[in-house]
């Protein structure tokens, strides 16, 4: 999808009128559902103009140009994409725009920079990134040859210089960084040669209709790449049931192989069983046979970033987040999706009119098999969520295949079943919790410091460790540092009285959002998150060492059990619940953050009756 295809000639002739950001808005909005921002409308309206003088006085009007160019099976976009011909060869050249004046080094290495207070990308890492996407995703056929600059037209020959210092020696060299200076070559040869396009000619009409008809999917090297990343990695490696599981997937999708399509496989597991590193390694398996076209889907940005972290760049494109909007280059006779967390899937089971979540019922329509990654117990909000029995009777409903395979080996937590199934009795809604006596590290704390010091402790040992809560504070701060803290309890010593106060992870998708503050994909797992308090939407799918969990008051213990009290919670996403809808969600929601810590967990209620309740149910153990 573009915004905008024909020559350069033709660009110049229609951005003359008034018309012509409007018109690229509208095409936007048609493929996409929602109009862009007002930031993006300014920035076309900025840059454009900006590259096509430079074309123009480049001499370059017949080469075919595109704009805000989506990437196959992504949604992310080039900026300009131009259209060019070497001999017989098509060759693509991959424009980054950037209207900046100043940037600084990040602090986690050369590949990223900070401007103001947003994390990004080195633009020349950027454009690496997208040529090496093309390149992967488009057909040998083609026998395209990809090329890319970055045009920061704004930027003083001293910043492209520093920024040019930054990757030098390094494969991003490749790409050239322009910079406003650049751009004033008094010979058109000399703009084109900087613009990458010196010996470039028009394209021939079937080489362009070639490019954008291709059908997108992953390359054989991309996925033997993947595989061999995947294969390597010591956190993707199975145990026991866990890959008689992975066995037991591939069984139930012999049939692929066999070019019989219409398969579905659920494999259910609680907390801790390893269904994400099943299903990353089936993903690798899956890259190995001839004519794969696989995807690892989630509906978790969280658990999404951290696998594509894992397996490398190059798994972009076959790592992504599943939102309502099924990935680009799907076939149905070859494709196997992959999805995890498919407890957070948006299927509305609340409100839709139809017998089966509609965006399970394209899925399946797209794909040869489609696995799934299932605990009906980790379903958090009221529009999310799918059962075991749901799924097989959409599968009988297409007349496919269905296996289910279940887990229930426990590799977090101590490898305790024993706390696992504890855990899901207290948060079952009749709490009917027996003492605990089991071996794993778990105690009560008996205040939000004690709680906060017990995590200190172990995080000086070089443990990780985390704090997670209810979502029962206002979240108010701003994406970046400094955060406000707004996890604020009272407490009481029988001495004096204190006021124990932290911020909530930060909100902003960034690596780093800040010095010593971790974006919110990497709360988990990156320095500086224990000073942060984290949720339920930046803990499920993770686990650190140790784990300590507040209790709001959204929730309290009663002789008749568990009550809910939604008018306690701040999560928009709960909003308008009666109690006993509420109570299934705060349930569940609890249980997540409560099986996070692989070596030990510390309890907290800032309610009274549901902190005696913890009091009685575990022994006195020091914090």
């Amino acid at each position: 999808m573009h915004v905008f295809e024909g020559t350069v000639r033709d660009a110049l002739l229609q951005s003359n009128g008034p018309g012509f950001v409007t018109e690229c808005a509208r095409r936007h909005a048609a493929r996409h559902g929602r109009a862009p921002g007002a930031g993006e409308l300014r920035s076309w309206a900025a840059s454009w103009p900006v590259l096509l003088r430079a074309l123009d006085a480049a001499r370059l009007h017949d080469l075919r140009l595109l704009l805000e160019f989506e990437l196959p099976g992504s949604s992310q976009r080039i900026d300009a994409l131009l259209l060019g011909r070497r001999a017989d060869r098509l060759v693509a050249v991959v424009v980054e725009l950037k209207q900046w004046t100043s940037a600084a080094p990040h602090p986690g290495g050369p590949g990223m920079l900070m401007i103001g207070d947003r994390e990004v990308l080195h633009p020349a890492r950027q454009v690496a990134g997208y040529a090496a996407y093309l390149q992967d995703w488009l057909p040998d056929q083609l026998g395209l040859e990809v090329r890319g600059v970055a045009l920061l037209h704004n930027a003083s020959a001293a910043l492209t210089g520093r920024l040019r210092a930054v990757v030098a020696g390094g494969p991003s060299a490749a790409y050239p960084l322009l910079g406003a200076d650049d751009l004033l070559a008094d010979a058109a040869g000399v703009l084109a040669d900087r613009l990458q396009c010196a010996d470039l000619r028009p394209p021939e009409e079937e080489m362009v209709s070639g490019f954008l008809t291709a059908r997108h999917r992953p390359s054989a090297r991309l996925l033997a790449r993947v595989a061999d990343t995947i294969h390597g990695h010591h956190g993707f490696r199975l145990i026991g049931e866990q890959d008689r599981a992975r066995q037991a997937v591939h069984s139930a999708l012999a049939a692929v192989e066999r070019a019989q399509p219409g398969h579905i496989v659920v494999v259910t597991g609680g907390p801790g069983t390893g269904k994400t590193a099943i299903a990353a390694r089936v993903l690798g398996d899956l890259a190995l046979r001839e004519g794969a076209n696989p995807r690892l889907l989630s509906p978790s940005g969280t658990l999404t970033q951290q696998l594509a972290r894992a397996v490398g760049s190059s798994a972009k494109g076959l790592i992504s987040t599943l939102t309502t909007t099924l990935p680009a280059g799907l076939d149905k006779n070859r494709s196997v999706v992959l999805l995890d967390e498919a407890h957070r899937a948006r299927t509305d089971p609340l409100q839709r009119t139809s017998e089966f979540p509609n965006l399970f019922t394209r899925l399946v329509r797209s794909c040869a098999a489609l696995v799934l990654f299932l605990d009906e117990r980790q379903v958090v909000r009221p529009n999310e969520g799918t059962t075991l029995d749901e799924l097989r009777r959409l599968a009988h409903a297409h007349d496919y295949s269905f296996a289910h395979v279940d887990l229930t080996a426990q590799f977090r937590c101590g490898g305790s079943r024993t706390y696992l199934d504890w855990i899901d009795a207290l948060f079952a809604k009749e709490g009917q919790t027996p003492l605990w006596q089991g071996d794993y590290d778990l105690a009560l704390a008996g205040n939000p410091a004690e709680l906060e010091a017990w995590v200190h402790r172990h995080h000086r040992q070089g443990h990780s460790a985390r704090i997670t809560a209810g979502f029962c504070w206002s979240w108010d701060s701003p994406p970046a540092p400094p955060l406000l803290p707004e996890v604020s309890i009272d407490w009481s010593d029988g001495t004096a009285e204190h006021r124990w106060q932290r911020p909530w992870n930060a909100r902003a998708d960034a690596l780093l959002a800040g010095t010593d503050t971790p974006g919110r994909a990497f709360w988990a797992t990156d320095p500086g998150g224990h000073q942060q308090i984290g949720c339920v939407y930046t803990a499920q799918g993770m686990e650190y060492d140790y784990n300590a969990v507040i209790l709001g008051e959204d929730i309290t213990w009663t002789a008749d059990g568990w009550q809910a009290r939604p008018d306690r919670s701040r999560d928009h996403a709960l909003r308008g619940l009666t109690p006993h809808q509420y109570l299934t969600y705060a349930l569940n929601t609890y249980r997540v953050l409560t099986t996070r810590g692989t070596h030990g967990t510390r309890l907290y209620s800032t309610d009274p009756d549901t902190q005696q309740h913890l009091h009685n149910l575990l022994p006195a153990r020091p914090a």
